[in-house]
């Protein structure tokens, strides 16, 4: 199975030309080499995944024959991800949340409606 396809098919990647501009970006490797969209996989093949700053590591143990649900992933690859990359992953979630404090800053979307809203409830005299 081709590298592009397999990544797709276990879900790593939304659409196989995501997966495929990823490969071009020398962020996929198979086997510590980098590897090209046409790269056959074979079970046994251990992938890197650079993605959102985080290196994911995968072994092969099965070929799926199409794209999975993500309930059965696990039965196709096994996930061998180093503990401090999924801790740079949570550490990533947590400073989102904290990125822009309330009131700092422009107001956004949200805001600017709920400021609208306000407004036009002072204008009524009901």
């Amino acid at each position: 199975m081709r590298l592009d396809k397999f990544l797709w098919c276990v879900r790593y990647y939304k659409t196989r030309s995501m997966a495929a501009d990823a490969i071009k970006k020398n962020r996929v490797q198979v086997n510590g080499a980098i590897a090209k969209s046409s790269k056959e996989v074979a079970p046994s093949d251990k992938i890197t995944v650079r993605k959102d700053q985080i290196d994911y590591q995968f072994e092969v143990l099965q070929l799926p024959k199409s794209r999975l649900g993500a309930k059965l992933v696990s039965l196709y690859i096994i996930d061998q991800t180093p503990k401090e990359e999924i801790e740079k992953r949570e550490l990533r979630k947590l400073s989102q949340n904290y990125y822009r404090s309330k009131g700092e800053g422009r107001p956004t979307k949200k805001d600017r409606r709920d400021l609208d809203d306000f407004m036009s409830m002072e204008d009524d005299p009901e």
